[in-house]
């Protein structure tokens, strides 16, 4: 039986990769899907199951299966790049340049990164895709002092924890992060390719170093439907 259930997983899964059955689409009933996989509906509502806990589909009680959008997540308590969670999914992460500068800190930004007001840090803001399928806007900004190398540097397509530590020999430990929703505004929603109004997940993060250092600030603003935060939580 397990067996049999791990075969029909992994021909759901190739099937759905294949284009067979996209995103947001409405995979057939479960009664013609197993006369097509040539399985029992028990053994396929295994497989769903299973694809359903990892976030490949959802069940509506009225309208069946449906395969879910490309939908980014962390796994719980571990900090990972967009870059890394690109490649865990065997995608190609992409980032397009929509701003990259130096200018002086914000009270706020000096406050949360340790520095005088008014100092120089770089301001960069991107778009974040993956397989070509946006995902997010992303703005980081760094204090100039610690991250001189990368205000020069082109970052279109670049993982910035993987060039802060290979150009800088700065290591990101651990981020204070956030979430929180809001409506995309017109320049959002223009970026992310949804309707003004569309619901946007922000994550905002202050990342440190192992010895407390704040490195950077920044704030990306995700699709609604391409972005899931997981959290392990204690009592």
């Amino acid at each position: 039986m397990a067996q049999v259930v791990e075969d029909s997983y992994n021909r759901l899964l190739q099937a759905m990769n294949r284009g067979e059955y996209p995103p947001a689409s409405r995979l057939p009933g479960e009664r013609d899907l197993a006369v097509r996989l040539g399985i029992s509906r028990v053994t396929l509502r295994h497989a769903l199951a299973r694809l359903e806990v990892e976030g490949k589909v959802e069940r509506s009680a009225q309208r069946g299966w449906f395969v879910t959008g490309q939908v980014v997540s962390e796994p719980p308590s571990i900090l990972v790049s967009f870059t890394d969670m690109a490649h865990a999914r065997g995608l190609r992460p992409t980032a397009q340049i929509l701003e990259q500068k130096v200018r002086p800190a914000s009270f706020e930004e000096a406050d949360q990164l340790r520095i005088p007001p008014g100092a120089e840090v770089i301001d960069l803001r991107r778009l974040r895709a993956m397989d070509s399928q946006i995902i997010c806007v992303d703005n980081t900004v760094l204090p100039l002092e610690k991250a001189q190398e990368l205000a020069a540097l082109d970052m279109t397509d670049q993982s910035l924890y993987e060039r802060l530590e290979t150009v800088c020999g700065i290591r990101i430990h651990r981020s204070a992060y956030t979430v929180h929703a809001e409506a995309a505004t017109a320049e959002t929603a223009g970026l992310l390719r949804v309707p003004v109004g569309y619901p946007v997940l922000v994550g905002s993060e202050t990342a440190y170093t192992a010895e407390g250092r704040p490195v950077l600030v920044g704030v990306n603003r995700y699709r609604g439907d391409a972005y899931r935060f997981r959290a392990d939580l204690y009592r």
